[in-house]
């Protein structure tokens, strides 16, 4: 006999009650044929799952053991059945019971993750991160992710190869990460020619930021002295020790001893966006996305005083939803 579910329903159903008789009550079951039911069941395990005598059955190792299994994997059984039948129901509907989200870094996608949480506290929800926009477009196209946020530079857009649809979350200045005791930490905005002395860090990615950067300093008389590159971590650890000054987005939360300032004229722009296949599922639920994306971008933006003050004169930036690009 090969064992089942419901076999491991019923040791669970006479360790709850105590009694081989409660347990075939509870399981309505006539009482001999659930002890013939449960010694199938030991035989099949190699031995006794029960010690029973006019007190009730109380479980051997070997119970105890199988006990300890049958708990995890009958819940996980009936989640899975759930799952299937809320997944099959909802084949129609606006909304997924299922998000599997990348990104390559930012604190949108905590927020949407904390609102999408709030609002669906039933759906499975997942992460993935990377550097690379087309490591996430290629998940996206594979199916192994339903959605990317991304960012890229300026009015630039992924490359079209993956068929996704990108629409903009928001359009931000990009910003210098420094001391507060900076020279020009006390001014609003920064004159990026006045930074011309600087060593410069930025964390890691593709796309055009890194020419763009270059670019915007051409443009300011000068050519950067040295541009690192490393993970946000350390990116704050050479900003705090004085090797460097940083270039960050506004919803970047500057830790202590630290501010962030934009860029006068906004020569360097960044555009966070949301991507998703349109011939998925996700491509359905995209608008209600979309939607909690946008609110958790101004949610963390109004964060910055200094940049929320600043941006009031700048028409261009701020919140989007224009669909950037489809195929």
């Amino acid at each position: 006999m090969n064992l089942e579910l419901r076999h491991l329903k019923v040791v669970c159903a006479i360790a709850e009650t105590g009694s081989v008789t409660k347990a075939a009550s509870q399981l309505g079951l006539a009482q001999p044929a659930l002890t013939a039911q449960l010694q199938r069941i030991e035989r099949t395990l190699g031995g006794p799952l029960f010690d029973r005598d006019r007190r009730g059955a109380r479980p051997t190792a070997l119970g105890e053991l199988v006990l300890s299994r049958a708990r995890v994997l009958l819940p996980a059984m009936k989640g899975l059945q759930d799952e299937a039948a809320r997944l099959a129901a909802g084949g129609g509907h606006d909304t997924m019971s299922r998000y599997r989200i990348g990104a390559i870094s930012g604190p949108v996608v905590a927020h949407l993750v904390h609102r999408l949480s709030a609002t669906q506290p039933e759906s499975q929800i997942s992460t993935h991160a990377s550097y690379y926009i087309s490591d996430l477009s290629s998940m996206v196209l594979a199916g192994k992710l339903d959605y990317a946020q991304v960012g890229v530079c300026g009015d630039a857009i992924p490359s079209a190869e993956y068929g996704l649809v990108w629409e903009t979350i928001g359009i931000d200045a990009v910003c210098v990460l420094m001391p507060e005791d900076h020279p020009q930490a006390k001014n609003m905005e920064v004159d990026l020619a006045d930074l011309a002395d600087e060593h410069w860090v930025a964390s890691a990615g593709d796309g055009c930021f890194a020419d763009c950067f270059a670019a915007a300093c051409a443009r300011a008389g000068f050519a950067p002295r040295r541009v690192l590159e490393s993970d946000v971590r350390n990116c704050v650890d050479m900003v705090e020790l004085g090797s460097a000054i940083g270039l960050c987005q506004p919803t970047f939360r500057a830790p202590a001893g630290l501010v962030s300032r934009p860029l006068m004229g906004a020569p360097l722009r960044w555009r966070m966006i949301l991507g998703w296949h349109p011939d998925s599922q996700a491509a359905r639920s995209a608008p209600n996305l979309m939607g909690h994306a946008q609110e958790a971008y101004q949610e963390i933006l109004a964060r910055n005083e200094n940049y929320m003050e600043w941006i009031r004169t700048q028409t261009h930036l701020g919140g989007g939803s224009s669909q950037l690009a489809a195929a």
